[in-house]
């Protein structure tokens, strides 16, 4: 029934209604930023690939004890 309703509103929306979805590409935007923090940190943390092994670990990164 509700989706019923949906697509039969969506389908009768003219060219000149449609607007630009923000929530939608803020939410991606907002999840694209976590995920590179989370993963920046995470791989920071790990152990250091190849050639990273003398390098300094950034001030912003905070220490996460195993």
């Amino acid at each position: 029934m509700i989706l019923q309703h949906f697509f039969a509103q969506s389908s009768t929306i003219s060219i000149s209604g449609v607007h630009f979805p923000y929530a939608a590409i803020s939410a991606l935007g907002i999840g694209f930023l976590g995920a590179v923090s989370i993963g920046s940190v995470a791989w920071y943390n790990s152990r250091r690939p190849l050639g990273w092994e003398d390098k300094e670990r950034p001030g912003i990164v905070p220490e996460i004890e195993s």
